[in-house]
């Protein structure tokens, strides 16, 4: 494929992915410094959301930087960026698909010994393998140019590379297929578990009485189960159509509003999450909202003092699909 043919990444689309990157930073680090800061919520489910929030925010770093210098050929830098963006990329889809795995078997198996003990292999899974792969294409000298065939300005898989859709599949677009299939089933699954043994798990009972509302289907936990793999699936399917456009060598992948939307879906999986885990969770917004009044404020410190402890030891014994968890 010649590089003559590489997608044009025009200024606008270039501030908007910018913007996406900055949000995705901003709140990947808010996910983190909440776990920091409260040491009551610290649950293994939010433990393990951390971990996918360091991913998001070292993708959203070395994307940001790609998109700023959208790259015209390979160079040292390019290779970096492509190299840090592969690893943080690749495990931001095994620890998505753990933190399901983890819940499915801490509610429908019902076993958190068994979910806790899975935590060591999830994290030599979704280290290892990213790790693994990107040091094989980077020594291979797959990592480079990619003429933003299937990027945005930034450097995946050289595209000049005789087996580069191989090394696509391998670095990426084969995690984000399974991602696709593994998600919806497992959250399906965990779904169907809650709306048969709803009256029997008492964790979610304050949670429906908390709100009137609530009592049907359609609580905070059901709506969480349900926008998870949704979300993820319609960040993601751009990047996804664009790439099988470009097996069938279709002009269509370079259409600005496919790119640019591809350029979002890459890079806002942070500030999604942030979305759904922090701001969407009561108690964790209502912290957030003292710490900022005191810091506005500082004389109220009694409010910051008394928030904090009335909620102690409620995240860390449930995962964080409910509203008052973790």
């Amino acid at each position: 494929m010649a590089v003559d043919n590489a997608t044009v990444v025009y200024f606008s689309e270039q501030v908007v992915i910018l913007i996406s990157c900055g949000l995705s930073f901003l709140g990947s680090l808010l996910i983190i410094c909440t776990y920091i800061l409260w040491p009551d919520l610290r649950s293994t489910p939010r433990k393990l959301l951390v971990f996918l929030s360091v991913s998001d925010f070292l993708s959203a770093s070395s994307y940001a930087y790609g998109v700023w210098m959208v790259f015209k050929s390979d160079s040292v830098d390019c290779v970096v960026q492509g190299a840090i963006s592969t690893f943080a990329n690749t495990c931001s889809f095994f620890w998505t698909v753990a933190i399901a795995i983890y819940l499915y078997i801490f509610l429908v198996k019902s076993n958190r010994r068994l979910a806790d003990s899975w935590v060591l292999y999830f994290h030599v899974v979704s280290w290892g393998i990213p790790l693994g792969i990107t040091i094989a294409a980077v020594a291979l000298g797959r990592i480079g140019y990619d003429a933003s065939e299937v990027s945005v300005g930034w450097c995946w898989v050289r595209i000049q590379a005789t087996d580069h859709v191989l090394w696509i599949l391998l670095t990426g677009k084969i995690w984000e297929f399974l991602a696709y299939l593994i998600l919806p089933i497992l959250y399906i699954l965990i779904k169907k578990h809650i709306h048969r043994a709803h009256a029997a798990l008492s964790e979610y009972r304050p949670i429906l009485a908390r709100n009137p509302q609530s009592q049907s289907p359609s609580s905070m936990a059901d709506l969480k189960l349900t926008f998870i793999p949704i979300i993820f699936i319609s960040l993601r399917i751009w990047s996804t159509i664009r790439f099988l456009l470009m097996l069938v060598n279709s002009p269509v992948r370079q259409n600005p509003v496919l790119v640019t939307l591809h350029g979002i879906g890459n890079t806002f999986q942070g500030a999604a999450n942030c979305i759904m885990f922090v701001l969407f969770t009561q108690p964790i917004r209502s912290r957030l909202m003292t710490l900022l009044c005191f810091c506005c404020h500082p004389s109220r410190d009694t409010a910051g003092d008394g928030h904090a402890p009335s909620q102690r030891g409620q995240g860390a014994e449930t995962p964080f699909l409910a509203e008052d968890t973790p």
